[in-house]
């Protein structure tokens, strides 16, 4: 039977800068190619409603709720997971780093999402104000840090990768 019939499509994207072919049922969600299909765990559902940002990835250069974006648009697309932002030796990037090094991780569940959202806001905006932060992290929601230590970390974080280029 035609995999088109039964609602399967084959979709070709980059993936933490690798070219991956796979198929793709049409009601999927990113998030369910990335954990299930894939099996990068990194990115968590929270709250599946695009509520909590557990779920943020970056695709071609957006932080994304992974859990609202259709599977099929990322055909043709850059996508980025926490589980590419380390480097071939397995160190933590500048961001990860800071998180840890400011205790802005605390039971880890938003971290990936967060640390996403980082990412995002940093190609971008590579001196971000507090403001610019806070808003980034709009999205995000933590419930253990109170965020005074996400926003140092971001600091830390920007400063860093500053100061190295």
């Amino acid at each position: 039977m035609d995999p088109e019939i039964i609602g399967i499509r084959s979709i070709s994207f980059t993936l933490n800068d690798r070219k991956v072919t796979v198929p793709v049922q049409k009601s999927m969600f990113l998030i369910d190619l990335l954990r299930h299909t894939l099996g990068l765990t990194g990115t968590k559902e929270g709250c599946g409603e695009g509520e909590c940002g557990a779920c943020t990835v970056i695709v071609d250069g957006l932080a994304v709720n992974s859990c609202l974006y259709p599977a099929l648009e990322v055909e043709g697309k850059q996508v980025i997971t926490v589980e590419g932002l380390q480097d071939q030796n397995s160190n933590l990037s500048r961001i990860q780093q800071a998180f840890v090094d400011k205790g802005a991780i605390q039971c880890g569940f938003c971290s990936p999402g967060m640390i996403m959202s980082v990412k995002a806001l940093l190609d971008a905006s590579p001196d971000p104000s507090e403001a610019e932060i806070r808003e980034a992290l709009l999205g995000n929601l933590c419930r253990c840090t109170g965020y005074v230590q996400i926003i140092e970390a971001v600091q830390q974080a920007a400063l860093q990768l500053k100061d190295s280029s």
